[in-house]
């Protein structure tokens, strides 16, 4: 039976990535991300394996949803990936905008905390994988850094889950990449990581051997 995979923060960068390496492993793919518009193209591009279940990860009703759909679409769920995150545009505790924290926060931690509320249940039926986006930012210290404590909630979460899924056979897996050219930046980052080796990354960690927890991977551009 095909296995089937539901990413947050689809319909770009990291996530398309994903997406499109999955598929062509052999994946099906839950897409889930705001965007519908380009959510629905890259299902499109993809083909018959792909899902667009369009939502807010920082609404459990809509979470709770897709993963419904796709659930009934595929006929079960294999791994998630927890991808969905934001930054942002004024750094620092003072200079800082508390409304844009409480925004960061609920994408980078409720968003996050949602989707593993929702798909463990299913990925106990298959054994299944948790996979989540974390950061290099949460595997050092960085001045003042809000983001990065967000970062760290989501690598210190990840080792909790793994020991918690151990028990029942699941795995999960924080990837921690450096800096990465997406539209998360606002300036292009042609010289760092591409959103595919990050998701070369991904793939590894769901198709390591089953007696294989592959419990982070970190990886750093060379320049």
């Amino acid at each position: 039976m095909t296995k089937t995979l539901f990413i947050t923060g689809a319909s770009s960068g990291i996530g398309a990535a994903t997406a499109r390496a999955a598929a062509a492993d052999g994946w099906n793919v839950a897409l889930f991300a705001r965007n519908a518009e380009k959510l629905t193209k890259l299902a499109k591009e993809i083909g018959g394996s792909a899902l667009a279940v369009p939502g807010d990860v920082t609404r459990l009703e809509d979470i709770e949803n897709a993963v419904a759909e796709a659930v009934q679409h595929f006929g079960g769920l294999n791994a998630t990936l927890a991808n969905a995150g934001l930054g942002l545009d004024t750094p620092g505790t003072v200079e800082g905008d508390p409304e844009e924290w409480r925004n960061m926060i609920d994408v980078n931690i409720m968003g996050l905390l949602y989707t593993a509320r929702v798909a463990i249940p299913h990925l106990k039926q298959t054994k299944g994988h948790l996979v989540l986006t974390g950061s290099a930012a949460g595997r050092r210290h960085i001045k003042g850094s809000i983001y990065s404590a967000t970062k760290w909630f989501v690598h210190g979460y990840a080792g909790n889950m793994a020991e918690e899924m151990h028990d029942w056979g699941g795995r999960c897996t924080v990837i921690a990449p450096g800096m990465v050219d997406t539209a998360f930046f606002a300036e292009g980052k042609p010289d760092k990581l591409m959103p595919e080796d990050v998701s070369d990354a991904v793939m590894h960690a769901l198709n390591a051997d089953p007696r294989n927890g592959v419990r982070e991977i970190f990886l750093m551009p060379q320049n």
